[in-house]
């Protein structure tokens, strides 16, 4: 039984330094205050939102409340990985080491972001550089 669990250990130990490995090399000379493709065609930003509470609504300050899911995707070549997993799943800190689109909502009065009890925020690289980012 022992000897299973040794295995075991071992081939965790070693799919944990290949991803440490993959996630020091995407970042190596990345700049991420360059766009995907600078100097070539636009970076296309996919977006939608998933409404989750709507409300309270004033007529007379002609305003309304909302609580949304934000969801962001677009292709980062610079950021195409091989390697033992297909999607890496990385905390929020991943995200200010990234390029990501400064979209805003043109007529918003005030957009807060969840901050409780850490960031609202889901971060995935796939092995293509297709990026998913999430919001609350």
């Amino acid at each position: 039984a022992s000897s299973v669990c040794e295995a075991q250990h071992s081939e965790t130990s070693i799919y944990l330094d290949n991803i440490t490995r993959i996630l020091d090399r995407l970042l190596d000379g990345y700049d991420n205050r360059l766009r995907p493709g600078f100097g070539g065609p636009v970076t296309e930003v996919k977006t939608d939102i998933f409404v989750t509470s709507f409300g309270p609504v004033s007529d007379v300050e002609m305003e309304y409340t909302m609580d949304v899911f934000f969801r962001q995707t677009w292709i980062d070549e610079r950021l195409k990985f091989e390697g033992p997993i297909e999607i890496l799943r990385l905390n929020n800190l991943m995200v200010s080491k990234i390029w990501t689109p400064d979209t805003f909502f043109r007529n918003g009065k005030r957009s807060i972001s969840h901050n409780m009890t850490t960031p609202n925020k889901l971060f995935r690289i796939m092995q293509n550089g297709t990026i998913l980012y999430t919001m609350r």
